[in-house]
């Protein structure tokens, strides 16, 4: 490797992203194209850098494995950055592999650490962790110890262990000032500010509140009975039940859980549920199947009785009830949450990540567009969607996760 490259390697590697390009900028050989590639994904001209890094991995021989797998690595980085959840990470771990057996075991965590965060922003928590299970944070780079840290703590904030999470991103920070990368450091700090954010609203005898992650998980660890509308799940500490797949039975359960200790008229419900203006017959039997049914979802926590006007929810022992609801209650809000990390998704990317029908996700970014809450950003195949500057609000509940019990 000659010095000029060497040289353009070590300024990257700094953050220098201007330097590097002054010794690369007119050559076209494979490393030269490598490093302008990253120089430019660095700058935000991600289609640039995924054709620069594509020629660089086309140019290298057969003798070249290692760099090409590098090449493989980044641009699996530009994927994951510009949120195409659809790139064959199939080639990322093949990659991997490569640089393992060549002994390249720096790059070889990197990749493992974008394996892992392509896995968080799907909710495959479990997946992610033994993912970095496969690095030893001590022998990483600051610059690479502190990604590592940030996937750490994703993972912890979304399972809302949130002592975890600030010890990950007191690690993360650290790691990017060792580092000396400006940009890094400044990642770090808006990704931990969502421990200081409101995350959710708890609703509780009429009474309404905001709470940050710290005190959503202090609720869910204190014995009460929840209803939990950020993830559609009922549940009592480590024990669960989730109504996601059943709207109706979680519409029912809500009513119920904000009106208690009180009852909710038939009527009311009627209206909660099904949206029924004009009650007959039919309305009310459907009533007391579907009170039927979510009695017995519910039968490991709390009845569900019948009074002269409507239906009470009685939790069992002398458990208090509560719900935990969005900061703002939004049709679209799981959209709203994961647009709201700040990066520009594509409409294929949030259907895979919601495990949604790409029309039913593209029918409600037109509705969130034509309301101005969300903005599209280019054309065609290259159209990707960003919320406003400023969000209506952080939604990291409303990720995917895991159910407490699990």
């Amino acid at each position: 490797m000659d010095s000029l490259i060497t040289a353009a390697g070590r300024a990257l590697a700094a953050g220098d992203l201007l330097g590097a390009l002054k010794r690369v900028a007119l050559r076209d050989d494979p490393p030269a194209l490598a490093l302008r590639g990253i120089a430019m994904a660095q700058l935000g001209e991600l289609g640039r850098a995924k054709a620069l890094l594509k020629a660089a991995a086309r140019g290298f021989g057969p003798k070249e494995a290692v760099a090409r797998a590098r090449c493989v690595v980044a641009e699996a980085e530009i994927a994951i950055v510009s949120r195409d959840l659809s790139w064959p990470m199939k080639a990322l771990d093949a990659a991997r592999a490569k640089l393992e057996v060549h002994g390249d075991h720096l790059n070889a965590a990197h990749a493992r650490n974008l394996g892992a965060r392509r896995l968080l922003l799907l909710g495959r928590l479990d997946e992610a962790e033994h993912m970095l299970a496969g690095i030893d944070p001590g022998r990483l780079t600051p610059p690479a110890r502190a990604t590592h840290e940030l996937v750490v703590a994703g993972i912890a904030v979304r399972r809302l262990q949130t002592a975890a999470a600030a010890s990950a991103f007191a690690r993360a920070t650290e790691a990017a000032r060792a580092s000396g990368v400006p940009a890094l450091g400044a990642e770090i700090e808006g990704a931990a500010f969502v421990l200081k954010t409101p995350a959710a609203r708890l609703l509780s005898r009429g009474d309404e509140r905001l709470l940050r992650l710290a005190d959503v998980e202090a609720l869910l660890n204190s014995g009460v009975l929840v209803v939990d509308a950020c993830r559609n799940i009922i549940g009592r500490e480590a024990s669960a039940v989730s109504l996601a797949t059943r709207p109706v039975l979680f519409a029912l359960a809500r009513a119920l859980g904000e009106a208690w200790p009180a009852d909710v008229s038939r009527r009311a419900l009627l209206a909660r549920a099904f949206g029924a203006k004009h009650v007959d017959e039919s309305h009310r039997a459907r009533l007391r199947v579907e009170i039927g049914r979510l009695r017995e979802e519910l039968r490991a926590f709390a009845d569900i009785i019948a009074t002269q006007d409507g239906f009470r929810l009685v939790p069992h022992g002398e458990h208090t009830v509560v719900v935990l609801a969005p900061p703002v209650d939004e049709r679209h809000a799981a959209v709203l949450a994961l647009l709201g990390d700040g990066e520009a998704w594509a409409s294929s990317a949030l259907a895979i990540a919601l495990d949604a029908s790409p029309r039913t996700v593209q029918r409600a970014l037109d509705e969130l567009s034509s309301e101005g809450k969300v903005l599209p950003v280019g054309r065609g195949r290259a159209r990707r969607w960003v919320i406003p500057p400023v969000p209506t609000f952080p939604t990291v509940l409303l990720l995917p996760g895991p159910l407490p019990s699990d």
